[in-house]
């Protein structure tokens, strides 16, 4: 199958073209909108541009040449032009991040695709699935930061946004024959909300996939590894993993090697990663390991809570329940409830919709469309429950008289 031709743009870096586009865009109905950013070559990633499309008419906004992008904030903002994305959640961070813009009237076509039951929601995958369009994606991970960037990868960028509208009305139609959109709709809401995580001065390793396995004192040291990591990161201007990856640094937590031979004999850092780092690690080795036994961090634990006994029971039927729903409406299980939210209503053991609504991570959309089965289905594990108690009971009676 050919890729699909070349797509028309409109390039825009300068504050007067920016102010122009708006002012086309801000009387449609619904736009596309697409990012393409640096995470991949910088310490600190950005959004290096900004596609959009409506009406058939693809632009790409430069925001390494266009500094100031106010005049998008009140287009994102209006709740009478929906914005199209495709998997949103980190477009969502990236355009607060960068620039304070709130989204209002997302819709998320990734998202609407999983509510539709599609098996691959990528959108190189739906766009081939339905309208047998398929995208070069050969620029993906290139260096958007690069300037002048060639017209090629700028073409590359204009090409998946113009089909996002079309893509959205397709989803929206079978959304609602399946009176699923009101669902989707919920999500969306949801998910431009989104921010981007903020660490308050918590500890690195907090995010460090293990680090809850680790001792004390390979916890320290993980702790001042990637400060280090950090620091050289922000210096060189390079994302962290292209620095020293995340598996190399635990080892070296975990192996306390107190000299460079040490560190060497390991054979899990290049010559030059030994010959740029390798001093300075077994500093922060030596400085660790002084640390009096006071000083050394603890992981955090939650106190595990003594669990009903039925609660396991609320949640095997909850479970049962939700698997075979999901096989009847052809969705994934998780897209229906999570199994964590399961465990918090099986815990909760709400007695009507209200309290179920309460629940942190319940929408309303399963609560309206799901409410009243959980609810059945926890009522009956009551009633066998108490069956169970009271035939207990008679039984104890008879074996006593």
């Amino acid at each position: 199958m050919d890729l699909t031709p070349p797509v028309k743009y409109t390039y825009i870096d300068t504050p007067a073209e920016l102010e122009r586009l708006v002012q086309r865009l801000e009387h449609l109905p619904m736009i596309g909108v697409d990012l393409e950013a640096d995470s991949l070559y910088h310490f600190r990633e950005k959004v290096c541009l900004i596609q959009m499309a409506g009406a058939g008419a693809s632009y790409v906004i430069d925001p390494l040449a266009v500094q100031d992008l106010s005049p998008l904030a009140p287009l994102f903002a209006r709740s009478d032009i929906q914005k199209v994305f495709h998997g949103a959640d980190y477009d969502m961070r990236s355009l607060y991040r960068d620039f304070g813009i709130d989204v209002v009237n997302l819709f998320d076509t990734e998202l609407a695709s999983r509510f539709l039951g599609a098996a691959e929601t990528g959108l190189e995958a739906v766009l081939l699935n339905r309208f047998q369009v398929q995208l070069d994606k050969k620029y993906q991970k290139k260096d958007w930061s690069q300037r002048p960037l060639p017209p090629e990868m700028v073409a590359y960028a204009s090409q998946d946004v113009v089909f996002l509208p079309r893509l959205a009305r397709e989803l929206q139609r079978e959304l609602t024959r399946k009176k699923r959109l009101s669902w989707v709709e919920e999500e969306c809401t949801l998910l431009s909300r989104v921010r981007p995580a903020d660490a308050n001065g918590q500890p690195l390793f907090l995010k460090f996939k293990g680090a809850g396995r680790l001792e004390p004192k390979s916890l320290a040291f993980l702790e001042s590894l990637l400060h280090f990591r950090n620091r050289v990161a922000e210096k060189k201007d390079r994302p962290v993993f292209k620095v020293i990856g995340n598996d190399t640094l635990k080892r070296i937590a975990m192996e306390f090697p107190g000299s460079f031979r040490e560190l060497e004999g390991m054979g899990i850092m290049s010559p030059s990663q030994l010959n740029m780092y390798g001093k300075a690690i077994v500093g922060l080795c030596k400085q660790v390991l002084a640390l009096p036994e006071a000083d050394l961090p603890r992981y955090p634990r939650t106190k595990r809570t003594v669990i009903p006994a039925q609660v396991p029971l609320r949640l095997k039927a909850l479970k049962q329940w939700r698997d075979q729903k999901a096989q009847e409406l052809r969705l994934d299980p998780a897209i229906i409830f999570s199994k964590a939210i399961l465990h918090a209503i099986a815990t909760e053991n709400p007695a009507d919709t209200e309290t179920l609504r309460q629940i942190e991570g319940v929408k309303d959309w399963q609560v309206k469309v799901f409410g009243a089965n959980i609810l059945s289905e926890l009522e009956q594990v009551q009633t066998v429950t108490k069956k169970g108690k009271k035939t207990r009971r008679r039984r104890r009676g008879r074996k006593n008289a």
